[in-house]
């Protein structure tokens, strides 16, 4: 221990430029140390301890990276709120996370301002980034603060919230390690480098994809604490992806199968446009990346794309380029320090090639789904956990994913969970029954399709599809409205209840490969 940790390489290179935002804007090492420690102070003074939380609504940036870097240095839990949520949605991660402090940017002031409100947080407490009304300045609250190391300095986490069949997020929180948080932090690099990735200088991580997820952050924050550059992107653009790896040199980034369709489907003369050498580690996961598309990938960008899969509760598998050309399709084999278990629905080990739940556990990694034992302890099997997903391992031990028991719709990367979408769609007046499920999409890879039973004496139509879709908003982001809605006589229910989706979902995929 001792050569990695941002805060340990700020010190020692002030002069580094850490991160770049958006706008071009570059950002010294020795900078963000300095507003990071004024922040640690600052928030003491308002009586902050080890073990609180706060929360950020901030676009990709330096803002964002300022809050993470105080609570990780002053053992805090920080949460980035999806800013695609809408305020009650805000409301509840703000109120369940315990936060006492809430740092809202000028960009969502509307639903933050309105998330604030409903998560009864002391409106002292909320801060802007920027011009949010009723919020105070951040630069007010740091006014007079120094630029000096904290003392007691001690290491923080974050706490993203996931989401589960019930659809209400859960936040997933670790026990905090008690370990000075430049050793905790150069114990994170350890994900980065079961890809090869190594500290040397001049390499240069692009960030795609928001910062709210739990893998945007594990990744670009560990690619920090190694002493890489931070590129930020506000919203992601194929050419402009193409644009800034060829302008900074770009050697690593996270992706999603749907930025790989994106970019493949760019004209041939715009895709050779660009000197793409300097790339080394491109990373995927999130979503099942269909065989065809990755194998253009590697055709284009030779063997620099490599693939995992976990879940923010801890746990996973890796696939270099060389395995998933051998194993096509395959998500990979355990990390070093992750064990993987197939069982069938007795929780019996299954033998290779046969389908199972797939469990997962991490050395050392213990988490519980915030203020839900119950749902924490759903999913475990002795030290082992679930998401639920059905996969087999074949005779190589790599894994390959096959399904998911929870109806989970992931669109473009994102997880969707269908019992949110039918609890709101439920209490429409005209609406009788409802089920929503994933559908293919060529480009998202799954969309959302609501099927409706009308409530007695209701005609089905266009006018009532559209009526139902435009009463969801206010209440859930539109990245969770349904696409498109059916309709049916009556929902195949069994005499239990219990909703055969199954059999409404399974027309829809005929002649689809459903891997997720």
């Amino acid at each position: 221990m001792g050569t990695l940790g941002f805060w340990r390489l700020a010190q020692a290179d002030p002069d580094w430029i850490a991160a770049v935002d958006p706008d071009g804007t570059p950002h010294r090492a020795g900078d963000l140390l300095a507003r990071a420690d004024r922040l640690v102070h600052a928030l003491r003074v308002l009586g902050m301890e080890t073990g609180d939380g706060l929360c950020g609504l901030v676009p990709n940036g330096s803002d964002g990276l300022v809050l993470y870097l105080a609570a990780l240095q002053a053992g805090w839990y920080y949460t980035p709120v999806n800013w695609h949520l809408t305020g009650p949605e805000i409301g509840h991660i703000v109120a369940d996370s315990e936060a006492r402090a809430f740092f809202v940017h000028e960009r969502f002031a509307a639903e933050g301002t309105r998330g604030a409100a409903a998560s009864g947080i002391d409106p002292s407490r909320v801060f802007a980034l920027g011009d949010v009304p009723g919020a105070r300045p951040v630069a007010d609250l740091v006014a007079g603060h120094p630029a000096t190391a904290p003392a007691g300095r001690t290491a923080g986490a974050t706490m993203h919230y996931t989401s589960g069949t019930t659809g209400r997020p859960k936040g997933v929180r670790r026990p905090l390690s008690g370990l000075d948080p430049d050793d905790a932090a150069e114990l994170m690099t350890f994900l980065l480098a079961m890809f090869g990735m190594t500290p040397a200088g001049g390499n240069v991580h692009l960030v795609t994809s928001p910062g709210y997820h739990t893998a945007v952050t594990q990744f670009g924050g560990s690619a920090l604490h190694m002493g890489h550059t931070l590129v930020f992107m506000d919203h992601w653009d194929a050419e402009e992806m193409l644009r800034l790896c060829e302008r900074h040199r770009v050697t690593s980034s996270h992706m999603v199968p749907t930025h790989f369709k994106r970019l493949l489907a760019l004209p041939e003369e715009v895709r050779g446009a660009y000197d793409l050498t300097s790339l080394r580690w491109m990373i995927h996961a999130a979503a099942p990346c269909p065989v065809p598309v990755k194998r253009a990938m590697l055709d284009w960008w030779g063997d620099c794309v490599y693939e995992y899969y976990a879940a923010t509760e801890g746990g996973g598998t890796v696939a270099t380029p060389e395995d998933w050309k051998k194993h096509p399709g395959t998500v990979g084999r355990p990390w070093p320090i992750s064990e993987l278990l197939i069982v069938d629905d007795e929780l019996r080990p299954v033998p290779p090639g046969t389908p199972g739940t797939v469990y997962m556990k991490m050395a050392g990694a213990t988490f519980e789904y915030k203020g839900d034992r119950a749902k924490t302890e759903a999913g475990r099997l002795d030290d082992f956990f679930t998401v639920g997903d059905i996969g087999y391992l074949d005779g190589d031990g790599f894994l390959f994913l096959c399904d998911r028991k929870a109806d989970v719709i992931i669109s473009g990367g994102a997880n969707i969970y269908p019992a949110e979408i039918e609890n709101e769609l439920m209490v429409h007046p005209k609406v009788a029954d409802v089920a929503v499920f994933g559908v293919p999409d060529e480009e998202w890879g799954e969309q959302i399709k609501a099927v409706v039973e009308p409530a007695a004496g209701v005609e089905p139509s266009p006018e009532l599809a559209a009526e139902l879709v435009e009463s969801l908003r206010g209440r859930l982001s539109t990245m969770k409205w349904p696409r498109s809605v059916d309709f049916v006589a009556e929902m195949p229910r069994e005499p239990n209840g219990k909703l055969l989706k199954r059999r409404l979902r399974d027309p829809y995929w005929e002649g689809h490969d459903r891997a997720i």
